[in-house]
């Protein structure tokens, strides 16, 4: 492997956004391919934060830094990426939100994160997102998938409406919706139709990855 990517792996791993964010300028200045940059670097790198989580080795404090060290590389590619909107015709897109009445947005955000060092481009809306919000936010995008985020057992009804909001305007077959969460479970993402369920962020990842691959 190069030896500037092989860097920008382990500055992912070593958890050190200072360093990531360096070598993001670095990549640029040196006129390396975006998307080469993001995955034979940046991505390799935050793929193995998620298996050592994955497998206990570190555990979900580190698993953020990671995700932050990966986001500060990204905020500085991204708008090369945008400049170059040939290279991302394919990319698929995902609305993602924690639903109305639940501030909570950790967990969303790492979500959102890896997704974004994946290849996916990303529409984050936040905390606290109104069900119609996730809808208009899928047309206006273009989005292929709505991720939606709910923390609480109260707010859980919230993501059983935005499946109904989007059958309403029979965009079913277009959009995919996958929901995340404590008080979540396979279960929960059958009984309101959405098209899966996932406990963590690789699950996340790995989850939207297989219904893009699917579609």
């Amino acid at each position: 492997m190069n030896d500037l990517y092989e860097e920008c792996a382990k500055a992912i791993i070593d958890l050190d956004g200072d360093r990531a964010e360096e070598l993001a300028r670095r990549s640029i200045d040196e006129e390396r391919p975006v998307l080469e940059t993001i995955e034979k670097g940046f991505v390799r790198g935050i793929r193995e934060v998620g298996r050592l989580w994955e497998e206990g080795e570190i555990f979900l404090p580190e698993l953020v830094v990671g995700a932050e060290a990966m986001k500060r590389a990204m905020a500085v590619l991204e708008p090369r990426i945008a400049a170059g909107k040939k290279e991302l015709a394919d990319t698929h897109r995902v609305v993602i939100g924690t639903i109305q009445g639940d501030i909570h947005d950790i967990g969303k955000t790492l979500v959102a994160t890896m997704l974004s060092a994946n290849g996916f481009e990303v529409h984050d809306l936040g905390a606290d997102v109104p069900i119609g919000r996730f809808v208009e936010e899928a047309i206006a995008s273009n989005a292929d998938f709505i991720a939606i985020s709910a923390l609480l057992t109260t707010t859980m009804p919230g993501q059983k409406r935005v499946v109904e909001e989007i059958e309403k305007r029979a965009m079913r077959d277009k959009v995919r919706v996958v929901v995340g969460g404590a008080p979540c479970s396979s279960e929960w993402a059958a009984e309101i139709g959405a098209d899966g369920y996932a406990g963590d962020a690789v699950s996340a990842v790995n989850l939207v990855k297989q219904l893009a691959t699917a579609s």
